[in-house]
């Protein structure tokens, strides 16, 4: 087990129930592998809302508005369209970078990895952008380090809500709607 992941079962119990992938198809989909933390945190607590605010996507979601497959396709083509006419990010710049998002918050800001051409999904960073604005931040972590970190505080971040985390943290599965 990943050390993200064991500080996230500290924070809060997993489910009793872990969830069963067949990550070959996403994958496939997705013409990448997934980082190996990633596909820890859907096994063990599955697409998933954190503290009332931020959402982990998961493919083939029970609730799709969390699918993380429709999430990729949504978001690229909406980026592409915004980068005709906005500058990229530093960062993105790079011929062969992509970003495909993994979690988002009920404010609509979008957590992602950055996949940089020759780099393995362990290598994998995040990238943060704001909502409703050309906001972004980077995190050189994982996303089970990085959401571990948002849990417990240590993550300073002025594009997340104020008012997350909660000093009790909530869990919830995503269910079918």
């Amino acid at each position: 087990m990943n050390s993200g992941l064991a500080r996230l079962k500290q924070l809060v119990p997993p489910p009793s129930q872990p969830r069963q992938k067949n990550w070959g198809s996403a994958e496939q989909t997705l013409g990448v592998e997934l980082p190996s933390d990633y596909k820890e945190l859907i096994q063990t607590y599955g697409g998933s809302n954190w503290d009332d605010y931020l959402y982990v996507l998961e493919p083939d979601c029970p609730n799709d508005n969390y699918d993380l497959i429709e999430w990729e396709d949504q978001q690229t083509e909406a980026l592409e369209g915004l980068w005709e006419f906005e500058e990229k990010p530093t960062g993105l710049t790079a011929a062969g970078t992509r970003i495909i998002p993994w979690a988002t918050t009920d404010n609509g800001e979008c957590l992602y990895w950055l996949v940089r051409p020759g780099q393995g999904p362990e290598e994998w960073t995040i990238m943060l952008n704001e909502a409703r604005g050309s906001g972004w931040e980077h995190y050189p972590t994982t996303c089970t380090r990085f959401l571990a970190s948002a849990l417990d505080g240590e993550v300073q971040s002025s594009i997340l809500s104020s008012r997350f985390p909660l000093s009790t943290h909530e869990f919830r599965q995503l269910r079918s709607v």
